[in-house]
Parts: structure tokens; sequence; C-alpha cells
């Protein structure tokens, strides 16, 4: 009796530890499946039913939030919408997070958003966390100062003035390099920044000359002054590893431009037709 006892105890265990293995089986192949549907953001993005995207919502002309309507417009923000409209052949599957230049790389590698379309210029150090787009827009860095200061280029920039810039943006790189002897004052967004210029709180904004203008348009005492020292140009970034992604993210911008719906873009926000 005894040792009936222990084989039957011994096949219980052996049963166990089979069901336990199998069970464990099935796990690792559905976190395998799982993590082959996440490696291929265009598929994931069409299961969950709409494109989330990281914008401004400070820039005038590109994307900016309505107060009122809490409505977000702009040159990019159309841009998003004809990516969703490629994807779904419905552009109101959409949704919009706000980024700023320091945060948007962050929510992209996090999974918060698919793609990054924010006035974000292509560079090799940015080349290194993300994929980009073909280029949407070009651009170049520029000075907005009031009407009547004494700045009217680069080389009016010296250890007395104070330039004004924005976090995680190129701009704030650039101008240390362009005006090495100038003081540099950093901000969260570009409405802190130019909020804090129209304080007196700086002689000189940078940023690109798209972004600028809009400023310009918020309040014509400010005029940009000395001409481009930069190109900046304009890509759609996505996580590293999702080439269908960056593809249909590419023709559209291929789509958009052989259409001539670029052109009318580019003319509504910008005032001009792209050269």
């Amino acid at each position: 009796m005894r040792k009936r006892f222990q084989w039957s105890t011994l096949v219980l265990v052996a049963l166990s530890c089979l069901l336990v293995l199998a069970g464990c089986g099935g796990k690792q192949e559905t976190a395998t499946s799982g993590t082959e549907t996440a490696a291929n953001g265009l598929e994931a993005i069409k299961q969950r039913g709409k494109l989330v995207v990281g914008v401004k919502y400070d820039t005038k002309l590109f994307g900016l939030k309505d107060p009122g309507s809490g409505k977000v417009e702009g040159f990019d923000i159309d841009i998003a919408k004809a990516v969703a409209k490629h994807i779904f052949g419905d552009e109101t599957k959409l949704e919009l997070k706000e980024v700023t230049s320091k945060t948007r790389i962050t929510m992209l590698q996090n999974g918060d958003i698919d793609a990054i379309i924010a006035t974000m210029t292509i560079s090799d150090e940015r080349k290194k966390q993300v994929d980009f787009s073909d280029v949407y827009f070009n651009a170049g860095q520029s000075l907005l100062v009031k009407k009547g200061s004494p700045i009217t280029g680069l080389e009016s920039l010296t250890q007395d003035t104070k330039v004004l810039a924005v976090k995680g943006s190129t701009s704030a790189k650039n101008i240390r390099e362009k005006a090495p002897k100038a003081t540099i004052l950093e901000f969260e967004n570009y409405q802190d920044a130019f909020n804090a210029l129209k304080a007196g709180k700086g002689d000189a904004l940078t940023t690109d000359n798209s972004i600028l203008l809009g400023m310009q348009k918020q309040d014509p005492n400010y005029i940009l002054v000395g001409g481009n020292f930069t190109e900046e140009p304009y890509g759609i970034a996505v996580k590293k590893g999702q080439p269908e992604l960056l593809q249909a993210i590419n023709d559209t911008i291929k789509e958009l431009k052989s259409s001539g719906e670029y052109d009318k873009l580019h003319e509504q926000w910008l005032g001009v037709k792209p050269e």
C-alpha cells in the first residue's frame, strides 16, 4: 500500500509539472506574438483605430490651440490629418497630444504618441534617437526683435545682449555657436519666450523663421531681422524600426506635393507658395 501511494504521488507531481510547463509555454507564445505586433507600428495603429500625433499647441501657423474653442490648428495639424486620411481613409481618426521641443522625443519613445509633427528639424544627433520622414518643410533660423531695436542681425549680438530661446531646440544650440558672447536664456515653450521678449526680459528671440513669422502676426510691433543664418529642414519623426509607418508617412508627403494640396496648405498658413 505504501509503495502504491508513493507511485501515485509521483505521478501526480509529474502531471502537475507538465501542466505548469505547458502554461508557461502558452504565455511565452502570447508575449512573443504581442512583441511582433508592437514592432509593426502601422499594424498596431490600424488595430487601435486611430493615429496619435504629438504636435505643438503654442506655435502660430503650425500648431496653435484656441483657448476658447480648444481647437488646435496649423500647417502641422493639416499634415497630421493627411497622414491619418492616408492610413484610414478618414482624417478624423486622429488624436493630437501636446508636445514641446523638450518633451517630444521622450513621449515618442515612451509610446505616448505614434509620430511627431512639431516643427522638428532633422539633425544627425536626432537621427540616433528617431527615424525621420522625407523633408516636409524648409525653414531657417532667424531673430525677432522689437521695432526700433539696434539689433539688425547676428553681428549685432554682443556680451550685453540677451537672446531668448526654447529648451531642447536646435535654435538654442545654434545661437550659442553663432553668438558665443551673448547671454542665452531658455524657456519651456515659444509662448513663454515671446511673452518674456515683450516683457523686456531679453533683446531678441531666436528660432525658425516660420515660427517667428507667427509671432510677428500675433504682434506686428515685432519684426524679423538679419535673414536666415541656418537651414532647418522639418521632418516627421517615428520610433526606430517602423519602416511600414515611415513609408505611409512618406507616401502621404509625396501625394500632397504631386496633387498640389501641399502648395495650397503652404499658401493658406504661410501666405506664400513654397519655392
